[in-house]
């Protein structure tokens, strides 16, 4: 694990080289950049901003800055309830078949154009193409059209309750609204602009790819009238510009919390928590209750992992309370053997196997079984992401344990993003393996989940592919009352345990950090950049 390291001259370089932070003698500054400075939100995001569209690359850094330029019609609040954002509301017909959704009035995109009912629903269809919920959605939907200016309507096959969850899923692809001529860029094509109607304005003159974005306070936001909880609620600016600035090193991160020059850590590495816990000038809190579910995910195209055998076997050495040892404090994580995030509605944890040599053993086994004879196995991982960097290690350590021949490649996460939507064989530049977490509220149930959706090519990478759990997937979503949906979701977690899309590696919360003197840190699956003020 790290300690607090001096200034490396590897950052100095980088630091140079980008001008990101101003000098740190912030009290000899002269006045009018000292009040700048207060008037100014400094965060540092768990990877850099690489991408600006979140529909094309929906990683939570991507959605953070999306969330400061783009707006929902729906928010979710923490316990995932859907609540009017823009829309002003909804009327749907007796037969349930019939939704209008109403726009606030006076809603104004950064260029100054009016947000139209059109906007938004191109800006649905092109969500729709790649979020799963989405495409759930509009296989229920008849019509989709804006018969006015202010006016979404939803005309649909049958009914579909969870529409208004659908439009206010608050991570993993969330339902951003954008101009027309953005939303119809085709969805597997990022859009080259960040325009939308959100309480942050995006500066493309200064942003640095992977390293620096900033915004200014979007003067015309009118925020709802109600207090600010997750994704709901009144989005309140308080601050006239906001830097998101990516600092590799997370000792020196946590260096610069300390001194003030930037304001919020998303994530600090869990050693440096009680460092900065003890220091009068830093808080920490629990970043989202409701935790991550950690897990390696298969590469179901290639060989051998595409041999559900091996699939388990791998999942059954896999000892948790290594990886999470290895990310969270030892009161922030527990064990989880389920497809869902334990302590949610209707999660089942299965009974684990036992672990030892003779699991070990059975993993060996499944490897021959599999045909695996000892070709390199490429696991993916990031260097620049502590909660997932450590795990990834431990997965290549423990392949290598069973006497595989594993070649782990290592990156910057915006780089592994990349390589990980590669399809093409792992030797031609695909992959095997790759480790990764999920917010629990992005993956809480068959609707949202991207973790357990076995549609093969529309799948989220790693691309399996199972028919009975797809059918369950239906069947929850477009069960009649709850009993069904109980029974749909206890069948479908007993093929997903067997079908082995993902192996988890255990539910862990995050601590996030922040200045003592910053108010308002709302509790989200995402860092949510508004409510937030500076004490005197």
């Amino acid at each position: 694990m790290h300690s607090v390291p001096c200034l490396r001259a590897a950052w100095r370089k980088w630091m140079d080289r980008r001008s990101l932070l101003m000098a740190p003698a912030l009290l000899a500054a002269p006045a009018y950049a000292q009040s700048a400075r207060a008037r100014t939100l400094r965060f540092m995001p768990q990877a850099g901003l690489a991408v600006l569209d979140p529909i094309f690359n929906p990683t939570t850094i991507v959605t953070t800055h999306a969330y400061c330029v783009f707006d929902t019609l729906y928010g979710a609040d923490r316990a995932l309830r859907p609540h009017p954002q823009m829309a002003a509301g909804h009327e749907v017909s007796a037969d349930a078949l019939t939704w209008r959704i109403t726009l606030r009035e006076g809603l104004r995109f950064h260029d100054g154009e009016p947000v139209r009912a059109r906007d938004c629903v191109a800006s649905i269809r092109r969500w729709a193409v790649r979020d799963g919920f989405g495409q759930v959605l509009m296989q229920a939907t008849a019509e989709l059209a804006a018969p006015d200016d202010r006016t979404i309507l939803f005309r649909l096959h049958r009914p579909f309750p969870a529409l208004l969850d659908a439009l206010a899923k608050p991570g993993s692809s969330p339902c951003f609204m954008m101009p027309e001529r953005l939303a119809a860029q085709p969805a597997d094509r990022p859009i080259a602009e960040a325009v939308g109607s959100g309480p942050w304005k995006f500066l493309p003159g200064e942003f640095v790819q992977g390293a620096r974005a900033a915004y200014l306070r979007n003067e015309h936001y009118v925020p709802r009238e109600e207090p600010a909880e997750a994704a709901a609620g009144g989005k309140r600016v308080h601050f006239d510009r906001l830097e998101i600035i990516w600092i590799p090193d997370g000792g020196t991160a946590a260096a610069a919390l300390r001194t003030g020059e930037i304001d919020w850590i998303e994530y600090p590495l869990p050693d440096l928590v009680p460092v900065l816990e003890r220091d009068r000038n830093t808080k920490t809190q629990i970043y989202d209750p409701n935790g991550f579910l950690g897990f390696l995910r298969f590469n179901h195209l290639h060989p051998p992992f595409n041999d559900v055998r091996l699939r388990r076997a791998i999942r059954d050495v896999i000892v948790q309370p290594d990886f999470m040892q290895a990310v969270a404090l030892p009161q922030d994580w527990q064990e989880c053997h389920a497809m869902f995030p334990c302590g949610l509605p209707n999660v089942v944890e299965s009974a684990p196997a036992a672990r030892g040599e003779a699991a070990m053993e059975r993993a060996r086994a499944a490897l021959r079984e599999a045909g695996y004879r000892g070709e390199p196995i490429i696991h993916i991982n990031p260097s620049d992401f502590p909660a997932v960097t450590q795990q990834g290690r431990l997965t290549v350590d423990l392949m290598r344990r069973l006497g595989v021949n594993m070649e782990a490649v290592e990156s910057d996460w915006a780089t592994i993003i990349a390589r990980r939507a590669n399809r093409a064989p792992p030797a031609q530049g695909g992959w095997h393996l790759h480790n990764t977490n999920g917010p629990a509220a992005t993956i809480a149930n068959p609707a949202v989940s991207w973790t357990i959706r076995m549609n093969g090519a529309a799948a989220w990478p790693g691309w399996p592919e199972d028919a009975g759990v797809e059918e369950q997937v239906s069947a929850w979503v477009q069960a009649p009352d709850v009993a069904a949906q109980d029974l749909a979701m206890k069948r479908l977690q007993d093929l997903l345990w067997d079908a082995v899309p993902i192996a988890p590696t255990g539910l862990f919360r995050l601590r996030t950090a922040f200045r003592a003197d910053l108010t308002g840190v709302l509790q989200a699956p995402n860092p949510m950049l508004w409510n937030l003020r500076r004490s005197s």
